[in-house]
């Protein structure tokens, strides 16, 4: 059967809660026609994030690599269409705050995703879940895993397809910020599970 990885991540800045932590956990063995699920929770930090990627990669070897990340300002959920070569943000989660330098100073400037953005975005569309395709997966660490995922199959040369998905927030979340526009956990359950059943 071939393999999807599904990573999260855990909580990172003044967030108590990672919904992405949530989504992973609830289809972590899930079987989708030809493929089994198999999810990991990733760091939150520059320094590492991007290394556990590739080691799980390795490790796994999924015929598919499919990043998930908290986007705190989104409305939408949103496949992210480019990984640029730059690391910068706030502090991750072990203090480091990078300005701008590059994630690998022989990469190229970006890597477009490999995954099927639109007809992830179509078909969580048809089943009521707002969704679009986002053109700036930013610079943070959710980039950065992004941009590792990428290099690595052109590095090494290996046959997986890769991206990332930004998803927002929690009601958990909101609960704690009231500004922010919240979805349910289980409707981020959900439009994930729809998004990969594409494949």
């Amino acid at each position: 059967m071939k393999k999807i990885l599904l990573t999260g991540f855990e909580p990172f800045l003044s967030f108590n809660t990672n919904p992405t932590m949530e989504i992973a956990n609830s289809l972590d063995g899930e079987t989708l026609e030809q493929y089994q699920v198999i999810t990991r929770i990733l760091p939150v930090e520059f320094k590492k994030a991007g290394n556990v990627m590739t080691e799980l990669i390795d490790e796994i070897e999924p015929d598919v690599v499919v990043a998930l990340g908290l986007a705190g300002n989104r409305r939408h959920i949103t496949p992210e269409r480019i990984a640029i070569n730059c690391n910068e943000g706030p502090e991750d989660n072990e203090g480091n705050k990078p300005d701008g330098e590059k994630i690998y100073e022989d990469g190229p400037d970006g890597y477009f995703s490999t995954l099927p953005i639109k007809s992830m975005v179509e078909h969580m569309k048809e089943k009521g879940y707002p969704a679009s395709i986002s053109n700036s997966a930013g610079t943070y660490v959710c980039n950065h895993v992004m941009y590792h995922a990428l290099h690595h199959a052109h590095v090494h040369k290996l046959n997986y397809r890769a991206g990332f998905i930004h998803v927002p927030p929690s009601h958990d979340m909101a609960l704690e910020k009231p500004q922010l526009a919240s979805w349910s956990q289980k409707d981020l359950n959900e439009a994930i599970l729809a998004a990969i059943k594409v494949f």
